[in-house]
């Protein structure tokens, strides 16, 4: 991995906003909204409205596991960012809970993945497709007055490509929405019925169905397509080959002169697409300019749950002739874009924290797996409340224990426990986020405390988020094999963790 960023010069009197993608030996970075939860918007895209930055994806939280017959449809979030840094938890698409799309999209499914959303200027509305395997078509369209929606579903939109498939198959999959500087619309997927070749069909007035032209693009065993235009030059990059929820799979592309070709030979431009599978390239109206976003998800080495799956963004770079510079994965990317000013909340009695940068998620609480974080007391009072972050994987068959102890002189769990609190299965998600006990003991300040994760599961696991630059130097991060019976020190590693004292 390099760390590569714009020249100095460029921005001497601009300020810039970090897209962090790997730490440490190319280590993945966990991305986390404004409340310190990991961002659960998966194989979707950022889109730009206005100004403001919109993330949309398929969300796994609730459990969803592909192939698995029992896992819950999540359904689709968006986020909101005015910096591609930091970013706001907006809520869900649409109600997914409802016994339609749980029979639509659930694990007895193919599932129902990759939201994208465009803006209308005829019509005024927002239209959002997303990839089904119900019907013919293999999509579903909604419109909403708002980005953020709610979005209602309309009609389902008819394709020249694959009209008489038969239902509830592999038909049409992954896809992009482009719009052209004439406000012409088109789509861009995948037709697993020619094994797996890219099409672009031209969209009707509303965005909402084809209008019956097409082209294909790619021959057989692309997939993931996103669209761009640049100089007059139209691009699709892609997956290449498809390898759906793959670790590590090509990008490629193709140029031509009208979205519906002819289309030129493909060029690769990643072997690996820096870990993950492409995802999208969004093109971001910046003030210094136009950028065109690359985005690959950093799948979960093939999780069925792919709640713990980073991002990878980072812009294009051309050449004098318009191709597409092989894409070098970058640990650290700063982008000509003002940082986001606006004040953050502030938080109420906070004492002792770990801080959320740098990241990232490991999973192995349980059975005689324990982990400890220490913290130290900077005031006297009542320890009101101590946040962790944590999730769950694997169905875990036993709660998840926070206890707090004193702490001897190597930072470790000394004596018997000052609070125990057991949080149960259903009330821990699938992805990393802060949840909140309150253990309501006196401490004094410069008192040691140690706070120890434990599960008596035999079956499924819980786990932590992690940062081996100690982002909190006043503590120490502990590991026992043994039941907590003894705990060895991590050096330089800290758990995500805050703690809150207030007075009595």
């Amino acid at each position: 991995m390099v760390g590569v960023l714009v020249a100095p010069e460029v921005l001497a009197d601009k300020q810039a906003s970090a897209l962090i993608n790997f730490g440490p030996g190319g280590r993945q970075i966990t991305r986390f909204d404004s409340v310190a939860a990991a961002i659960d918007a998966h194989d979707g895209e950022i889109a730009q409205f206005d100004g403001v930055f919109y993330l949309y994806g398929t969300s796994y939280d609730c459990g969803y596991e592909w192939g698995n017959h029992d896992a819950p449809f999540c359904g689709f979030k968006v986020y909101t960012s005015k910096d591609l840094v930091n970013w706001t938890d907006r809520g869900f698409l649409f109600d997914a809970q409802t016994p339609v799309w749980q029979s639509r999209c659930n694990g007895k499914t193919y599932g129902c993945y990759r939201p994208h959303v465009i803006f209308n200027q005829r019509t005024g509305l927002y239209v959002l497709w997303i990839n089904v395997y119900d019907n013919v078509v293999g999509y579903r369209v909604f419109t909403s007055a708002s980005p953020l929606g709610p979005f209602k579903e309309i009609a389902e939109p008819k394709l020249a490509v694959n009209p008489n498939a038969a239902a509830a198959g592999l038909n049409n999959g992954d896809h992009d929405l482009f719009v052209d500087d004439d406000n012409t619309a088109y789509l861009a997927f995948t037709d697993w019925r020619a094994g797996g070749a890219i099409m672009i069909e031209k969209l009707n007035a509303e965005y909402t169905s084809g209008a019956g032209d097409f082209v294909k693009v790619t021959p057989s065993r692309t997939e993931a397509p996103g669209m761009l235009k640049r100089n007059g030059k139209y691009y699709v990059l892609y997956s290449d080959p498809n390898c759906g929820y793959c670790g590590g799979t090509g990008t490629s592309y193709r140029t031509a002169a009208s979205p519906l070709g002819p289309w030129s030979a493909g060029i690769q431009i990643s072997t690996n697409s820096c870990g993950g599978q492409p995802s999208f390239v969004s093109t971001l109206k910046l003030d210094t300019g136009v950028i065109f976003l690359y985005g690959s998800d950093l799948w979960n080495n093939g999780a069925k749950n792919e709640a713990l799956a980073n991002f990878y963004w980072a812009p294009l770079t051309f050449t004098g002739d318009g191709s597409i510079n092989p894409i070098q994965c970058q640990d650290k990317v700063s982008v000509e874009l003002r940082p986001d000013a606006t004040p953050k909340p502030k938080l109420t009695d906070l004492d002792a924290t770990s801080g959320n940068d740098g990241f990232t998620s490991f999973c192995d609480i349980g059975g005689n797996i324990q982990r400890s974080q220490s913290f130290v007391a900077t005031r006297s009072g009542i320890l009101k409340a101590v946040s962790f972050n944590t999730f769950q994987s694997g169905h875990p068959d036993a709660g998840l224990a926070l206890e707090i102890y004193r702490a001897d002189e190597a930072h470790l769990p000394v004596g018997p426990a000052l609070s125990s609190i057991l949080i149960l299965p259903n009330e821990i998600g699938w992805s990393p986020k802060l949840l909140v006990v309150h253990p309501n003991i006196s401490v004094k300040g410069s008192d040691v405390c140690v706070l120890v994760l434990k599960s008596a599961a035999g079956k499924g696991r819980y786990g932590f988020s992690y940062n081996d630059a100690l982002p909190y130097p006043a503590g120490k991060e502990a590991y026992s094999n043994n039941g907590g019976k003894s705990f060895s020190v991590e050096k330089k590693r800290t758990l995500l963790f805050r703690t809150f004292i207030g007075t009595e």
